[in-house]
Formats: C-alpha cells, sequence, structure tokens
C-alpha cells in the first residue's frame, strides 16, 4: 500500500481544479473533482486523502458536506476507509493509468508550496460573519445607497473608519477627510496624479508600487534602509513626497526609529513635501500593541494609506486613504463625478462589520494564527538551519531569513527544485540602489544618520522573503520542510594555516 500523503495544497492546487465557487452542489462538486482526480492517476491507489476536518477547513466547506463525499465515494468503491488507517483511494485490480505529463524528472512541474508573502490563507475569511454584516447592512442601506456613488466613498463607512483608525492605529481624522479606493495601489496612483514627483521610496519595497509610480511619470528615488526603518536623512527639497512603510519597513521588518518619526515630519513641513504612509499590516504586531501612525504627528503633511487586503481578503477592493484638507478635493476629481471602483453594498458591509466589533475579532483571530505561524518558522530554522536566523520585528504576514553572503540566488532555485514557491529579498531591492559593499556590508549612504548612538547599520544581505500566511494549516508543516531543504549548508570553517617548522 502507497503510504503517501496528499495535502490539501495539493488537492486545491491545479492538478485537481475545485470548482466551488458556482452556484451548484458543492458536495457534488468536490465528488466529481475527487473522482476525476482517482480516475486520471493524479491520486494513486493507496494514496491517504486529509482528514475531513482539515479538508473542510482548506476549502470554507462544512465539515459533514466533506465528510458525506468521502463517505459516498467509499460506498461507491472510490474510496477506502479503515479505522485508524485514515481515508486512502481504494485499491483495485487493475491500476488505473496514469495521465503522461513530460516534465524534467526531479523537478515539480509547478509548485507544490506556496511561501510567497503578501497574501492572507483564503480559506480563513470570515464568513458567517461577513454575511450577517451584510444582511443588516442591506436592510439599512438608504435608498441612495443604490444610485451613483459618491467618489468620497459610502458615509457609513468613512465614520466608522474615523473611529477605528483613531482608536487603533492613533489617526487624528474626521470623515470628510477620509476618500475611499479599491486598495494601497489605487490611492498610490491618484497620489501620484495629484501631487506629481519625483518621489523617494524606501530602497527595498514592492516594486509593484514603484511601476505603478512610473507609469504615471513620477520617478523614485531610493532611500538606504537599515535597522532603524529608512534613512529619512538623504530626502532634499527636490522630493515632491516620500513613501514609506513606518509601522513595519517592506520588507526587511523593523519600524521606523522615533527620531526618524519625527525627522520625516520637520521635512514636510520645512519643504512642503508629503509623507505618504502605506499602513501595510500595521495591525499585526506580535509581540507588543501595534505603533501608532505617522499621521497622528502631522495630519497636514502625512497621507496614510490603507486597505483590507491583509486583514481581510485581496478580493475585497476596499482602500483608504486619510488625506490633508488641501488633498481631499483634488483627489476626489482625480477619481471622477461618481464612484467606479468599490461596491456600495460592500463598503456598507464593511462598516457594520467594523462597527459591530467583527472586524477587530477577526484582526485578533489572525494574530494568533500568524504569530503561530512565525513562531513554527523560527523554530523549524532552529531545528532544521540553526545557522540561518529570522529578522525583524515579530509582525506583518512575512519574515526575512538572512542568509550567509552569495547564497540568495542558489536558495531561490533550490526551493523551485522542492516545489517551493518562495522570492529573494533582492527581487524587493529598488534598482536605483547603491551597489552593497561587500568589504563592509554598508553602502556609503549609511555614513549619514539620525540613528541613536546605541544602533548599528544592517548591510546589505541575501535573503529569503518568507510569506507565512498563505498556506493551508495541513500543508504548512510540509512547506516548512521544503524550505529548510532549500537552505545552504552550513559554511565549512577556514582552516588554520600550518604552523612554522620549528627552527634547528
Amino acid at each position: 500500500m502507497t503510504d503517501s500523503w496528499v495535502n490539501s495544497a495539493e488537492i486545491l492546487g491545479s492538478d485537481l481544479p475545485l470548482e466551488l465557487s458556482g452556484t451548484g452542489n458543492r458536495r457534488a462538486l468536490l465528488m466529481a473533482a475527487l473522482r476525476e482526480a482517482v480516475r486520471s492517476g493524479r491520486l494513486a491507489p493507496g494514496t491517504r486523502l486529509p482528514p475531513y476536518r482539515s479538508l473542510a477547513a482548506d476549502l470554507g466547506l462544512a465539515r459533514n458536506t466533506v465528510a458525506d463525499a468521502y463517505a459516498e465515494l467509499v460506498a461507491e468503491g472510490w474510496l477506502a476507509a479503515r479505522q485508524g488507517s485514515g481515508t486512502r483511494v481504494a485499491e483495485r485490480a487493475v491500476p488505473v493509468t496514469p495521465v503522461h505529463r513530460p516534465r524534467t524528472p526531479e523537478r515539480p512541474a509547478r509548485p507544490v508550496h506556496d511561501l510567497v508573502q503578501g497574501q492572507p490563507d483564503p480559506s480563513v475569511f470570515p464568513r458567517t460573519a461577513w454575511l450577517a454584516s451584510a444582511r443588516r447592512a442591506l436592510a439599512a442601506a438608504p435608498d441612495d445607497a443604490f444610485g451613483p456613488g459618491d467618489p468620497h466613498g459610502r458615509p457609513e463607512l468613512r465614520r466608522a473608519l474615523a473611529g477605528y483608525l483613531a482608536r487603533v492605529r492613533g489617526v487624528r481624522a474626521a470623515p470628510e477627510r477620509i476618500v475611499l479606493c479599491s486598495g494601497a495601489a489605487h490611492g498610490l496612483r491618484l497620489l501620484a496624479e495629484v501631487v506629481g514627483g519625483p518621489w523617494a521610496a524606501e530602497e527595498y519595497g514592492l516594486p509593484f508600487h514603484r511601476e505603478l509610480l512610473a507609469s504615471h511619470g513620477v520617478g523614485t528615488r531610493p532611500l538606504g534602509v537599515d535597522a532603524d526603518g529608512a534613512r529619512v536623512d538623504g530626502l532634499t527639497r527636490r522630493d515632491r513626497a516620500v513613501l514609506l512603510t513606518p509601522a513595519h519597513q517592506f520588507p526587511t521588518g523593523g519600524p521606523l526609529h522615533p527620531a526618524r518619526r519625527a525627522a520625516v515630519v520637520d521635512w514636510a513641513r520645512s519643504t512642503g513635501g508629503l509623507v505618504v504612509e502605506d499602513d501595510y499590516d500595521g495591525e499585526f504586531r506580535y509581540d507588543r500593541q501595534p505603533v501608532g501612525a505617522v499621521q497622528g504627528l502631522d495630519p497636514e503633511h502625512v497621507v496614510l494609506v490603507g486597505s483590507v487586503s491583509k486583514s481581510l481578503s485581496p478580493a475585497l477592493r476596499i482602500g483608504w486613504m486619510v488625506l490633508p484638507q488641501r488633498l481631499v478635493a483634488p483627489v476626489v476629481a482625480a477619481k471622477g463625478e461618481r464612484e467606479q471602483f468599490s461596491s456600495a453594498t460592500e463598503q456598507l458591509t464593511l462598516a457594520d462589520f467594523v462597527e459591530s466589533g467583527a472586524y477587530d475579532r477577526q484582526v485578533r483571530r489572525m494574530r494568533q494564527r500568524h504569530r503561530r505561524r512565525r513562531d513554527q518558522l523560527v523554530a523549524a530554522l532552529e531545528r532544521r538551519a540553526p545557522h540561518v536566523r529570522v529578522t525583524g520585528i515579530a509582525a506583518g504576514l512575512h519574515a526575512v531569513v538572512e542568509l550567509p553572503p552569495g547564497t540568495e540566488r542558489s536558495a531561490v532555485r533550490a526551493a523551485a527544485w522542492q516545489g517551493l514557491a518562495v522570492e529573494g529579498l533582492g527581487d524587493y531591492r529598488h534598482p536605483g540602489a547603491e551597489p552593497p559593499s561587500r568589504a563592509t556590508g554598508t553602502p556609503a549612504a549609511a555614513l549619514r544618520s539620525t540613528r541613536t548612538a546605541a544602533s548599528s547599520p544592517v548591510p546589505h544581505r541575501d535573503g529569503l522573503v518568507v510569506g507565512y500566511a498563505t498556506p493551508a494549516e495541513s500543508a504548512y508543516p510540509e512547506a516548512l520542510e521544503a524550505l529548510c531543504r532549500s537552505l545552504p549548508p552550513v559554511s565549512p570553517p577556514v582552516p588554520a594555516p600550518p604552523p612554522p617548522p620549528a627552527v634547528p
């Protein structure tokens, strides 16, 4: 009997697509997909399936739905269930001929495990609570909610966000200063159009954001990043704005030092520049309470940009900008006369979700889940690869695994051979950043600093950006094993030179 285990990630992968988002019977869809997988040989005889509880959680189905599907397939002869042995693909007298798929023998044709940063596990979306909020919101919605949308966004959600952001992030803003958008990227597009360029940006960040700004005629100039966040002393009067991730620098993982927070606000006041604060996963801090937003220091010179992509789902195209008063009208004008991007009914649902306390409960739930995932990552590395370390604060949906110099590219290639999707730290580096100094590990720009004397610069380094939020619960341990197998071995010690011969 084959004792291989098929995890939920494989069942959900492109080898066995389950179109469960339609209106059909989900049990029937699940059964049809499993039959086809067995028939085609993608699930070999004897292969053990995930427990129905795990598969139900990963697919967002009721446990009874998956249990009933398993039971019916056992009755039909497709599966076999034995006490203490779990549910397996039934053995057959005539084995099913596997589908021939040409591929390199040792290398998976596609990633089996996904540790790419930036996406929460879709199976943990709070469907029941969201549906309850949707019902309440629709029942209480005024008639104008179903007419042409106001480009400011629904007032109900702007009021809810004003209260929430003040309470949780220390933001100072009236609802009139909040303009809703379809996500952080949409907010940056609008600001690029209104503010113009050039901008400064952290030397490590999302390439997508830099490309987005460039497509709107706004060039970016890199600011060095060290243990205390962006080196804001590199800002000049030519910079119209600076894009920062102060709560949790993306992707290197440190918060912006208090002295630098004050310094960037002073720069904005003295030059008329704008601080664009991308509040990337600012709510997800696991070792202490989240640090408040820089916007609270000076609402007239800082824009806070946020969304629900990390806390709820990127499928909900809802974000927000908390703007200085002088930018509200230009940004609304740039959006157009009517709301074209975010659904009014989803805005109303989110407003109820926030005001009912369901959003706070979801964030607390995700903090616990992500902290456990990060702890599992750290423990796996301590056990299997103690020569590498996880850097940055305990926060967010990802961590950086620091590697020995010169090993990043080989580690990414090794991960691909293990069927693991993961990205290198260098993929996030600004193309205009200064090349690292291998002699000292410190760029020339790092000689200027507003840091305290006790802190030390962080050199440019090799590393992997490991997203620990995406995998399903049943797939995460195997993903960590694949990661550990991909890491470079311990560098052998340099042998000491032989002692000089004795003088006779």
